[in-house]
């Protein structure tokens, strides 16, 4: 199946995808919201839904290699889908106080994972970031944020993006791994379209930013200077995350059309 021009419907039917991943192995992987599901498409075209319960949101390959870590938004924390299949809880809480509708989340390649927590604060500013360490200690890194969402670091390591949603931009600052502390946060790029705006985002191999707009229809292209080069139109309005590839291809999760989508690089990132 193929949608706009250089995508392709790789799997439809899925209640609020989100979170997609690419893994070592070739497999294609997102969550279901709507749907309390992990899905898995394998390299045949086989699909497989792990049912989990809850709301998976975002999804990211476990940094000490078994199996995946997702957000549950609905209860509150971050689980770990093991590769024989079974759940348990990795983080819960922060400072005695449970995590707010966990969102996306990013390793930092040395044990450290990154995780946004909106909560509800489409509003008001009570956003916040928390990292959890190699040794299962959760530090807050950020907060006073009007949604925090999608997060991604330069592909260096030095630096953490995270998007506002309901603010329409995307902030960066330092990123300490030995301290695990985000320093000098400042605005990347403001004004994005969107209703509500930025969601998703993932570094390509060029180190161009892939950013899913939310409501708008598009996929953005930011250079590393926050400057806005280019779009790609997308078959559904309300894009939620994007993966690229090891051939530099990007995978987009779609709420409206229920889709997981490949975008081909085209020369366009």
């Amino acid at each position: 199946m193929r949608g706009a021009a250089g995508v392709e419907v790789v799997l439809d039917g899925l209640r609020f995808p989100e979170g997609p991943v690419w893994q070592a192995d070739g497999s294609l992987w997102c969550v279901e919201l709507r749907g309390g599901a992990v899905v898995r498409v394998g390299v045949d075209g086989s699909v497989r839904r792990h049912v989990t319960g809850g709301e998976p949101n975002g999804l990211l390959a476990a940094p000490d290699g078994d199996g995946l870590w997702f957000c549950d938004a609905g209860r509150d924390r971050v689980r770990r889908l093991a590769a024989d299949g079974t759940t348990r809880d990795v983080l819960t809480a922060v400072a005695g106080t449970s995590l707010a509708r966990p969102n996306d989340l990013v390793s930092d390649g040395r044990g450290t994972v990154v995780v946004t927590c909106p909560g509800a604060s489409r509003d008001v500013d009570t956003g916040y970031v928390v990292a959890r360490t190699a040794d299962g200690v959760a530090i807050r890194v950020g907060g006073g944020l009007r949604f925090p969402n999608g997060l991604a670091l330069t592909p260096d390591g030095r630096h953490l993006l995270v998007a506002e949603t309901y603010r329409g931009r995307i902030l960066r600052g330092r990123w300490d791994p030995a301290a695990v502390a985000w320093h000098d946060v400042e605005v990347l790029v403001d004004g994005l379209p969107g209703a509500p705006g930025p969601d998703g985002m993932a570094f390509a191999g060029s180190g161009m930013l892939l950013v899913a707009l939310f409501g708008a229809a598009r996929l953005a292209v930011v250079d590393p200077s926050g400057r806005l080069v280019g779009e790609v139109a997308l078959p559904g309005a309300r894009p939620t995350n994007v993966a690229v590839g090891p051939a530099g291809d990007a995978l987009v999760t779609e709420a409206e059309t229920g889709t997981l989508l490949l975008v081909r690089n085209r020369g366009r990132w």
